[in-house]
């Protein structure tokens, strides 16, 4: 988060992406909750706010339907436990971009590259190409050589040939395949130098640093399933050798791993993310790489539609996941309290006030409390309070307009977060700070008065 820029944009609790004006950050010391799904882990400060359905332990909320007909609502980290349903947002922004325009431009004394149309259309076959190559492809592009190499396994001639066809339709081109018995290897190569810039200026370079252009992520899902389809179909694979089938997706790039969570999100498909850190196993050298299975039901029904293939178990199979037309919910699988002393951060969303981190919905400040006086005579004549938080924070702001309504300046001062408590008859301790905020914003108030009337301050002394 620290390394986010004033004006990106990130994706909020409508779906959308939407900019943010600032990055604060503070130091903490204290303790911090790590809360763990099927999306990931993220780590937060105990009263940060998180859109979740909290699950009464009684018997018949261990059923999926009855749970679904529970009320979300924002809660603070500390409150939250295992069993938890958690709800994260499906991006539903959309930009049907038709066709793309490649640089079409070469050296002046370049006359042996073959020209490619102008415009490339966002085929079906055109997205699965892509997909291919985010999983397997490479773009050289180098005074000496421009191509692109895409590396299967030797026995996928279906795909080998499926990348032929798409060079030639999309782009007029034949490709040359080598293939490696010795390695079980078969590399197709496309021998041309705006290919090569165009899928280099898309993806990226190298496999750890490739990542989907952003109007691709954009594009109507029914146009995405077939980028899923190259993808999956060089990086990943189904295991039927279980109980239950698992597809697994396997990449080194990061934010690739993250683009494919939100691709399967809009199909509607549930993803449970993993992480392997770099490794030497039996004298070879693994980098750190990021998985993505899914093995819940229909989910998987729907990925193999995708992928062309049959789904033909029958086997009952518990879906503790499930979607509705905005948001995916599942439950948190992990709850860790640590100590901390260190800088924590957070984003401020002015139009929405609400971020997703990789696995979570967030509240983009906590709590939010003002205050309003109105003082005449120099007491309190009325107090009003807008408060965006838990049911304990809005207590905690009705109790203290109590409190504070027809006492003197000086008087409204002396309240304490302990008389706040106190007159709501005492609160939890994950829920004290909530009285703290009221206090330090009346303080806050009766001190913006006396800035703005010093007459009020001359009073007091």
């Amino acid at each position: 988060m620290a390394e986010l820029n004033i004006g990106n944009r990130i994706i909020s609790h409508d779906g959308q992406y939407h900019p943010f004006s600032a990055v604060h950050k503070r130091q903490h010391s204290g303790k911090i909750i790590i809360l763990k799904n099927k999306l990931g882990k993220t780590a937060l400060t105990e009263d940060h706010l998180v859109y979740a359905i909290k699950i009464p332990n009684k018997r018949k909320y261990f059923d999926t339907k009855v749970k679904k007909g529970l009320a979300p609502a924002w809660y603070h980290a500390g409150a939250l436990a295992k069993r938890d349903i958690i709800l994260y947002p499906l991006f539903n922004e959309v930009s049907d971009k038709k066709y793309i325009e490649p640089d079409l431009s070469k050296n002046k004394y370049d006359f042996k590259s073959i020209q490619i149309p102008g415009q490339i259309q966002l085929s079906p076959d055109f997205l699965r190409l892509c997909g291919y190559f985010l999983a397997e492809g490479h773009a050289n592009v180098k005074a000496s050589r421009n191509s692109v190499t895409l590396c299967f396994n030797i026995n996928e001639e279906r795909y080998i040939q499926d990348v032929q066809t798409i060079v030639k339709s999309v782009f007029g081109l034949h490709t040359y395949v080598g293939r490696k018995p010795e390695t079980n290897t078969a590399i197709v190569i496309i021998n041309n130098v705006f290919v090569a810039k165009l899928f280099k200026e898309l993806f990226g370079s190298g496999a750890a640093g490739k990542k989907i252009p952003d109007f691709m992520m954009l594009l109507p899902p029914g146009k995405q399933k077939h980028l899923i389809c190259g993808m999956w179909r060089g990086d990943g694979h189904i295991t039927f050798k279980r109980k239950f089938p698992r597809a697994s997706y396997t990449t080194i790039s990061e934010q690739l791993i993250q683009q494919m969570k939100i691709l399967l999100l809009r199909q509607k498909i549930a993803p449970s993310l993993y992480s392997e850190n770099e490794s030497i196993k039996k004298g070879v050298h693994h980098k750190a790489a990021y998985r993505i299975h899914v093995d819940d039901r229909n989910s998987l029904r729907t990925l193999m539609s995708i992928l062309s293939l049959d789904y033909y178990y029958c086997q009952t199979q518990k879906d503790h996941s499930w979607f509705d037309e905005n948001y995916f919910y599942t439950p948190l699988s992990g709850y860790e309290a640590k100590p901390y002393n260190g800088l924590v951060y957070n984003l401020e969303v002015p139009e929405t006030h609400s971020f997703v981190t990789n696995s979570l919905l967030v509240h983009n400040c906590g709590d939010i409390m003002k205050v309003y006086i109105k003082v005449k005579d120099g007491r309190i004549k009325d107090i009003k309070f807008e408060t965006f938080g838990c049911v304990a924070a809005i207590a905690s702001s009705d109790a203290l307009c109590d409190l504070a309504k027809g006492k003197t300046l000086d008087d409204a001062l002396k309240i304490t977060d302990r008389d706040i408590a106190n007159e709501l008859g005492g609160l939890p301790q994950i829920k004290f700070h909530c009285s703290v905020l009221g206090s330090r914003a009346l303080h806050a108030a009766i001190d913006d008065y006396r800035k703005k009337h010093p007459e009020a301050k001359k009073a007091r002394k």
